[in-house]
């Protein structure tokens, strides 16, 4: 579904926060991006969805039109990337929720991107699409809050409302920028659980700060230091894994470690990756 290929990306000072990035993603995956503050894992969801041009490499979605043919979201630029991005959903680490909107007429923002201005402006959304809304909204499990304004929302049924919005804009790949970072236990328990079973749609790519979460909820699990991925594989992590994607090693927020899971050297020192032009990739 997703290819990643060699993405490099500088910082307007010059320096190097993405240097050879890659991986595949498929429908069906919850793919967890760990690492320290300030690697890159925002920047590289930005380069995904084509929010942020990478300097060097592709970003490829297949699936997304009636032929399924692959499509370069990097080379893309006005209408065809608005075209590709209808159907890749995002949640940032604030749920970016019109305050004065309803739930309900928040959700619907999301179908923004499929129909016409001049249709959203003078005739609004059928009935058929306020219903599809509606069950968006049923799914994370706040119908009875659809007509409450945003501003009236906890921080976790404001994060509930912007999974809502992601499954009405109907994507194949849902990113998730932080989404729990701003939450308490019990409501970054809740945001997961309706997250994790979307899966069955979709593909999802989440960044993550603590390793717990992405051992409790992900399938896969992507380590990212210094610009480079440094593990690509089980989510559970071993301590050589923590310290290889870590500084701090064992001691990242939120570890939950499996001892019997090889380390990353075992794991991917000889995985390679080829690119279409069968120029390869090795984790060292």
């Amino acid at each position: 579904m997703l290819s990643v290929r060699n993405i490099a990306k500088r910082l307007p000072d010059g320096r190097l926060l993405l240097k050879n990035i890659s991986f595949e993603v498929e429908k069906g995956e919850f793919v967890g991006i760990l690492g320290e503050s300030g690697v890159g894992k925002t920047v590289l969801l930005r380069c995904i969805n084509g929010l942020t041009q990478p300097d060097h490499g592709e970003v490829i979605i297949n699936g997304i039109n009636g032929d399924g043919g692959p499509q370069k979201i990097n080379e893309k630029r006005g209408q065809e990337l608005r075209k590709i991005r209808r159907k890749i959903g995002m949640i940032f680490q604030g749920s970016i929720l019109v305050k004065r909107l309803s739930v309900l007429e928040n959700v619907l923002t999301g179908g923004l991107g499929r129909i016409s201005t001049v249709r959203s402006l003078l005739y609004g959304f059928t009935d058929e699409e306020v219903d599809s809304a509606l069950g968006a909204i049923d799914k994370v499990g706040i119908r009875s809050l659809a007509y409450r304004r945003a501003e009236t929302l906890s921080g976790g049924e404001m994060q509930r409302a912007a999974i809502a919005r992601a499954i009405f804009q109907e994507p194949c790949l849902l990113l998730a920028d932080e989404p729990v970072s701003n939450l308490d236990p019990k409501n970054t328990e809740a945001v997961l659980d309706y997250l994790k079973p979307l899966t069955q749609e979709m593909a999802i790519i989440g960044v993550f700060h603590a390793p717990k979460i992405v051992s409790q909820y992900c399938t896969r699990a992507i380590g990212i230091r210094d610009g480079n991925v440094v593990y690509d594989g089980n989510p559970f992590l071993s301590d050589n894994t923590l310290e290889a994607i870590y500084s701090t090693g064992k001691h990242a927020p939120g570890a939950t470690v499996d001892k019997t899971f090889p380390s990353p050297r075992e794991t991917v020192t000889e995985w390679k990756q080829e690119d279409k032009d069968g120029a390869a990739m090795q984790i060292s």
